[in-house]
């Protein structure tokens, strides 16, 4: 049987999906509520700390509880690389138009604020043996945010990590005011004769840091998808690392395989 709180928390949460309470709207103060239910503030606050936890609420400090606005949704497939790998040759207007966020949202560019960031460190054990280096061995650490114009919480947290000397050859690879890079990685590595020939994903799942939350704007209690991929080139050679924390309650992975028929 429903606790009090739980019944109160549904027919809340039935007025916002029926649009009776839109996004943007503010609940009614707390105390306007338990006396809508005939019940104490406590109560009240259990049934909204659920919703809140759902996603569906969010509490404004010192303003009191407003519906939650959907966020723009992110399906990431697989099929995004061999994408990403047939724009890597095209003429640089074609490389322009788009890139993998619009095409995983179905956002246009203008849409899209983007933020990157480079910085020279030595490799630590993790990436020395990913990338088959000495330790101390000079990476390109390469931070990216990229964020819907009209939301203040970026899409994903992307750390990528390229072996200095690989990519020298190419002195704009190494700057990040050349960012965004029309093609992305996989256009910059073909620059230096670089070409991928398979990526491996490795998925988990882990409730966020503090600072991934606040980051994210996640609701409490919404874990986080850890993404490791890692792109080999055409010799079996780790080329790319990126360490991509994606927002549970916004993202949709979908991994299509196909099978050989007998």
């Amino acid at each position: 049987m429903a606790k009090v709180y739980e019944r109160i928390a549904d027919e809340l949460r039935q007025s916002i999906r029926a649009g009776e309470l839109s996004p943007g709207d503010r609940l009614p103060a707390e105390t306007k509520l338990a006396e809508r239910y005939r019940r104490s503030v406590p109560t009240i606050r259990e049934a909204l700390r659920l919703l809140q936890a759902e996603g569906l609420i969010e509490k404004q400090h010192g303003r009191g509880n407003f519906v939650r606005r959907p966020r723009t949704l992110v399906l990431r497939t697989n099929s995004r690389h061999q994408w990403e790998k047939d724009r890597a040759r095209e003429p640089l207007p074609q490389r322009k138009q788009t890139g993998a966020t619009e095409r995983d949202t179905g956002l246009e560019l203008d849409d899209l604020v983007f933020y990157a960031a480079y910085r020279e460190i030595k490799a630590d054990q993790d990436l020395a043996e990913a990338f088959s280096v000495r330790e101390g061995t000079a990476m390109v650490e390469r931070t990216y945010r990229t964020r819907y114009r009209a939301e203040s919480a970026p899409f994903n947290l992307v750390t990528s990590h390229l072996v200095r000397d690989m990519v020298a050859d190419n002195p704009d690879l190494l700057d990040d005011a050349n960012e965004p890079w029309p093609g992305g990685t996989q256009n910059q590595l073909y620059t230096v004769g670089i070409e991928i020939g398979h990526i491996e994903e490795r998925v988990t799942a882990r409730p966020p840091t503090a600072e991934e939350a606040e980051e994210l704007d996640l609701p409490p209690g919404t874990a986080v998808v850890v993404l490791r991929k890692t792109s080999y080139d055409i010799n079996d050679r780790v080329v790319d690392i990126s360490d991509i924390t994606l927002p549970g309650d916004r993202t949709e992975l979908l991994f299509t395989t196909p099978l050989e028929r007998w």
